[in-house]
Protein backbone atom coordinates (compact mmCIF):
# COMPACT_ATOMS: atom_id res chain seq x y z
CA UNK A 1 0.00 0.00 0.00
CA UNK A 2 1.38 3.45 -0.92
CA UNK A 3 0.96 6.22 1.87
CA UNK A 4 2.58 9.39 1.78
CA UNK A 5 2.87 11.32 4.74
CA UNK A 6 3.68 15.47 4.97
CA UNK A 7 4.44 16.40 7.84
CA UNK A 8 5.50 19.88 8.85
CA UNK A 9 3.23 22.01 8.51
CA UNK A 10 1.76 24.83 11.52
CA UNK A 11 1.29 28.17 12.54
CA UNK A 12 4.10 30.92 11.18
CA UNK A 13 4.57 34.68 11.25
CA UNK A 14 4.87 36.67 8.90
CA UNK A 15 8.74 35.93 7.54
CA UNK A 16 9.13 33.06 9.08
CA UNK A 17 9.87 29.81 8.38
CA UNK A 18 8.83 26.03 7.98
CA UNK A 19 9.93 22.66 6.59
CA UNK A 20 8.06 20.47 5.29
CA UNK A 21 8.69 16.74 4.84
CA UNK A 22 6.52 14.16 2.65
CA UNK A 23 7.65 10.66 3.64
CA UNK A 24 6.93 7.66 0.93
CA UNK A 25 6.44 4.64 1.68
CA UNK A 26 5.01 1.39 -0.69
CA UNK A 27 6.59 2.49 -3.80
CA UNK A 28 9.94 2.42 -5.43
CA UNK A 29 10.74 6.50 -4.61
CA UNK A 30 13.50 6.97 -6.45
CA UNK A 31 12.17 6.55 -9.89
CA UNK A 32 9.23 9.29 -8.59
CA UNK A 33 9.25 12.44 -9.93
CA UNK A 34 7.78 14.61 -6.79
CA UNK A 35 5.62 17.63 -6.28
CA UNK A 36 4.19 19.68 -3.79
CA UNK A 37 1.12 21.48 -4.27
CA UNK A 38 -0.81 23.77 -1.94
CA UNK A 39 -4.75 24.87 -1.75
CA UNK A 40 -6.76 27.32 -0.14
CA UNK A 41 -10.66 26.26 0.15
CA UNK A 42 -12.40 27.97 -3.03
CA UNK A 43 -9.53 27.83 -4.97
CA UNK A 44 -7.84 25.26 -7.70
CA UNK A 45 -4.82 23.60 -6.58
CA UNK A 46 -1.72 25.30 -7.37
CA UNK A 47 1.70 23.83 -7.91
CA UNK A 48 4.04 24.89 -5.31
CA UNK A 49 7.44 22.99 -6.79
CA UNK A 50 8.55 19.99 -8.35
CA UNK A 51 11.65 17.50 -8.55
CA UNK A 52 12.71 14.98 -11.01
CA UNK A 53 13.46 11.56 -9.88
CA UNK A 54 16.97 12.19 -8.91
CA UNK A 55 16.74 15.34 -7.57
CA UNK A 56 18.70 17.06 -10.31
CA UNK A 57 16.34 19.38 -11.33
CA UNK A 58 13.40 21.63 -9.71
CA UNK A 59 10.76 23.78 -10.39
CA UNK A 60 8.96 26.32 -8.87
CA UNK A 61 5.68 28.17 -9.01
CA UNK A 62 6.04 32.28 -9.71
CA UNK A 63 4.86 33.04 -6.52
CA UNK A 64 7.21 31.06 -4.50
CA UNK A 65 10.41 31.36 -6.78
CA UNK A 66 13.19 32.57 -4.31
CA UNK A 67 11.77 31.84 -1.36
CA UNK A 68 11.07 27.91 -1.42
CA UNK A 69 13.28 25.43 -1.99
CA UNK A 70 12.43 21.68 -3.01
CA UNK A 71 14.77 18.75 -1.98
CA UNK A 72 14.63 15.01 -1.71
CA UNK A 73 16.59 12.21 -0.31
CA UNK A 74 16.22 9.03 -1.91
CA UNK A 75 17.53 6.70 0.55
CA UNK A 76 15.05 7.98 3.36
CA UNK A 77 12.38 8.34 0.65
CA UNK A 78 11.33 11.36 2.28
CA UNK A 79 11.01 15.31 -0.13
CA UNK A 80 11.27 18.17 1.82
CA UNK A 81 9.86 21.48 0.98
CA UNK A 82 12.00 24.52 3.11
CA UNK A 83 9.75 27.50 3.23
CA UNK A 84 11.43 30.81 3.66
CA UNK A 85 10.28 34.60 4.03
CA UNK A 86 6.37 33.50 4.47
CA UNK A 87 3.41 35.80 3.92
CA UNK A 88 -0.04 35.51 4.78
CA UNK A 89 -0.91 34.19 1.32
CA UNK A 90 0.80 31.64 1.42
CA UNK A 91 -1.36 29.84 3.77
CA UNK A 92 -3.05 26.79 2.54
CA UNK A 93 -3.34 22.94 2.79
CA UNK A 94 0.36 21.06 1.14
CA UNK A 95 -0.05 18.18 -0.12
CA UNK A 96 3.10 16.11 -1.76
CA UNK A 97 2.39 13.84 -5.40
CA UNK A 98 4.28 11.45 -6.60
CA UNK A 99 3.02 10.88 -9.95
CA UNK A 100 4.75 8.51 -13.01
CA UNK A 101 3.20 7.05 -16.25
CA UNK A 102 -0.43 6.12 -15.06
CA UNK A 103 0.48 6.28 -11.27
CA UNK A 104 -0.76 9.09 -9.29
CA UNK A 105 -0.12 8.99 -5.40
CA UNK A 106 -0.52 11.84 -2.84
CA UNK A 107 -0.82 12.49 0.84
CA UNK A 108 -3.06 14.18 3.13
CA UNK A 109 -2.15 17.26 3.65
CA UNK A 110 -0.90 19.35 6.05
CA UNK A 111 -1.84 22.49 7.10
CA UNK A 112 0.37 26.17 7.15
CA UNK A 113 -1.02 28.90 8.42
CA UNK A 114 1.29 32.67 8.05
CA UNK A 115 -0.79 34.73 10.26
CA UNK A 116 0.46 37.66 13.06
Amino acid sequence: QVQLVESGGGLVQPGGSLRLSCAASGLTFSIYPMTWYRQVPGKERELVAGITSGGGTTNYGDSVKGRFTISRDNAKKTVYLQMNSLKPEDTAVYYCNAHKWTLDYWGQGTQVTVSS
